[in-house]
């Protein structure tokens, strides 16, 4: 049976960086690379039903081995790595024994992975670290999660005297721009609940998100000479610039924690003709990110008041939803996940997630899908590591949690 950790490897070296400015599913047509290792691996260790649809999407099943009533549970994590970072020519290194000191990372030894800057480090002494070689992301988000996904299903499938009720899986494309549940198909999948392995560190396990909504602003200006510029002369810098002063300063990513939402200025393109800049707008709370989106349409509306009416133009998008309000009603299944973690002497780390997830999508399509920690740190970075023993860990929970189903009075 392979090891975690060598699976990871293997599927860290293929290039899945997904594309926002692609209109295609998947999104950049390296991930079906990846999606064809998977479909090959996942036949050779004796599941069944594999198939890969013509989007990418994979789904799999480890059939039951005991006549038990049981619940369908899956496991879902997906296939794409950001776009923030390059994912080409990934070098991991292996940190053995890590002794809390500095890490030189050796694509660029001027660069340096540092407990000083990164003190969760020291939380690793002795264990075995993967970092990268600081020249690309290292895709542990969310590489990671299938690696302990297959690992898992290979362990079950050899180790018949764990009973376990049906087990489902899939890869998804494209979840790091937003679009991995997005041609997704529930009914065929056939769970009645499901986890994404596609947390942090470990022992994260997390059923609240982000609601998310994009909004992306245009501002047309008007271009003059500058030498007869006067009272003629609007520029669309100058307006874009103070329709993001109008923002609260505080609701600001870097000024916020916890449940706490904010405006996120993510790109800026513009001349003094016209200008376009884009926000993420987030928070847990369903009626805080209403007044959220509502004062980015108040803003827009006092810059058209104060230069002309249609000077700015709003195009507000909702992305996803918290997934509470539809987990909360089966919590059992964060619960399950819990027990198991506090069985294999993990704490568990039970707190919002500051972003989203496949599942946040997916609970809103009818399947509640809270979200387990795959063991990665610094994700979409030069600087992301994860440690081997939290992969092994995340292997574990997820045999645990099909016993403990098994187990369960259903």
């Amino acid at each position: 049976m392979k090891i975690v950790s060598e699976r990871f490897l293997a599927y860290a070296s293929i290039d899945t960086q997904s594309d926002e400015s692609s209109q295609t599913t998947p999104s950049t047509k390296k991930q079906f690379d990846l999606a064809g290792l998977l479909v090959r691996e996942l036949k050779d260790i004796g599941l069944e039903e594999v198939e890969m649809d013509e989007h990418g999407y994979i789904m799999a099943t480890l059939p039951a081995n005991t006549d038990k009533k049981i619940p369908v549970i899956g496991f879902i994590s997906h296939m794409d790595t950001s776009p923030d970072m390059s994912g080409e020519n990934v070098k991991p290194q292996i940190v053995r024994n890590y002794d809390g000191k500095d890490i030189i990372l050796k694509g660029n030894e001027t660069i340096v992975l540092s407990p000083d800057d990164f003190p969760e480090l020291l939380a690793y002494r002795g264990q075995d670290l993967i970092t990268t070689d600081g020249t690309t992301l290292l895709g542990a988000d969310d590489k990671a999660g299938i690696a302990e996904i297959m690992t898992s299903m290979e362990f079950l499938h050899g180790h018949p005297e764990i009973k376990h009720g049906k087990i489902r899986i899939a890869f998804t494309v494209d979840e790091e721009i937003g679009r991995g549940a997005d041609k997704f198909d529930v009914k065929k999948f056939g769970a009645d609940y499901a986890y994404t392995l596609d947390g942090g560190r470990i022992g994260e396990l997390e059923y609240e998100n982000f609601n998310a909504a994009l909004a992306t602003i245009h501002v047309q200006g008007r271009n003059v000479h500058p030498g007869t510029a006067k009272d003629t002369m609007i520029n669309a810098i100058h307006l874009a610039m103070e329709f993001n002063g109008l923002l609260p300063v505080q609701q600001r990513p870097e000024f916020t924690q916890g449940y706490e939402g904010f405006f996120h200025l993510i790109d800026f393109s513009g001349q003094v003709e016209q200008a376009t800049f884009r926000y993420i707008v987030r928070d847990h709370d369903r009626e805080k990110f209403e007044i959220k989106k509502k004062m980015i349409m108040d803003c827009a509306g006092f810059m058209n008041k104060k230069y002309g009416e249609g000077r700015v133009r709003v195009e507000l998008k909702d992305q996803y939803y918290n997934m509470h309000e539809k987990v909360a009603p089966v919590k059992f299944i964060v619960d399950i996940a819990e027990e198991a973690m506090i069985e294999l002497g993990i704490q568990p780390v039970i707190k919002p997630i500051r972003g989203g997830t496949d599942g946040s999508k997916l609970s809103y399509m009818g399947l509640p899908c809270p979200n387990i920690f795959a063991g990665g740190h610094n994700f979409h970075g030069k600087y992301e590591y994860i440690p081997i023993q939290s992969m092994e860990k995340a292997v574990e929970v997820i045999v645990k949690i099909a016993e403990l189903y098994e187990k369960k009075d259903w």
